[in-house]
């Protein structure tokens, strides 16, 4: 695919929109969160000499109906990716179940259970109750980061790096890269371990959770709260064999992340992840201007600017 398709491609991806606008979804709150910026993973609250992690995610309704044991799974992992982004390790979850049905609920909790026993961070509480038509799930986190990383503090002049772990397959036919679910829990737990390891060392000091708008709607994100720009060259984009390019730069993978890493310290950073076996690469430059380029061989390409989409 050309740079022009892409673009396309990636502008009519309704998670890409949705990402790409991401300001006015939290912009109603800054009036009442007080001194917590908002649009970072998890919430950052100072508490004694350490942060303070805070966070949750919902499931989409289609995903519960379609999987519901995997959207249980998700509900616990995602949230332990978003405690990793920031430099946190993870301390305990809750669950909000909304039930209509009885088989959907059992899928729900095991998934929750699984990925619980697997990752080693207890589900210890929350909220049940009914609903006659539909089956919801929401997942909230708590963990806490001795050093903080977050999506504000990239700087023009940082590399970008992508790391993802690439021992996985999507799951079925939807956008889910899973390098999760057959893992086994030391390798799980060790891999991020990486992130607050990467803070703590001085070698990282913003950072991302890949989301479900993939790539470049997780960078638009990141662009948003560090109030600068980026440009990324499509050729340094590793991807899977199956030909795809488009699924890619979708997906929402288990283990993936965005990283503003200085250049004295760039190949320190991927060096660290390449002794886990997670592919990483510097990909792409920070910059002042607020837009995101796409650069494929001698040509560039705006994707977006400014909080709007414009390819």
């Amino acid at each position: 695919m050309d740079i022009k398709q892409i673009a396309t491609a990636l502008s009519k991806s309704p998670a890409v929109l949705e990402k790409s606008q991401i300001r006015s979804a939290y912009q109603p709150a800054e009036k009442v969160s007080g001194s917590i910026f908002l649009g970072d993973d998890a919430a950052a609250i100072p508490y004694h000499d350490q942060w303070l992690l805070f966070a949750g995610e919902a499931m989409l309704p289609s995903f519960i109906r379609k999987d519901p044991w995997f959207a249980g799974y998700s509900a616990v992992m995602v949230n332990i990716s978003d405690i990793a982004s920031m430099g946190g390790r993870a301390i305990a979850i809750i669950d909000l179940l909304w039930k209509s049905n009885e088989s959907q609920a059992g899928a729900l909790w095991e998934g929750m259970q699984e990925a619980s026993k697997k990752y080693q961070v207890p589900i210890v509480g929350g909220h049940t109750s009914s609903l006659e038509h539909e089956t919801l799930l929401g997942a909230s986190i708590i963990g806490e980061a001795k050093k903080l990383l977050t999506s504000f503090d990239a700087k023009a002049g940082d590399e970008l790096l992508l790391a993802v772990d690439m021992r996985a397959s999507y799951r079925g036919d939807d956008p889910f890269w899973n390098a999760s679910v057959e893992a086994d829990s030391e390798r799980l737990r060790g891999d991020l371990e990486l992130l607050p390891l990467l803070a703590e060392a001085g070698l990282c000091h913003a950072a991302k959770d890949i989301s479900n708008a993939g790539i470049f709607g997780t960078l638009m994100m990141f662009l948003e709260c560090s109030q600068i720009g980026a440009s990324v060259c499509l050729d340094k984009l590793f991807r899977p064999n199956d030909g795809d390019f488009i699924r890619w730069l979708t997906a929402f993978p288990s283990f993936g992340f965005l990283l503003a890493i200085e250049a004295s310290k760039v190949s320190d950073v991927v060096s660290l992840f390449h002794q886990r076996d997670i592919a990483c690469a510097s990909v792409g430059m920070f910059h002042t201007i607020k837009e995101l380029n796409l650069i494929q061989g001698n040509e560039q390409l705006t994707l977006w600017r400014d909080g709007q989409l414009v390819s």
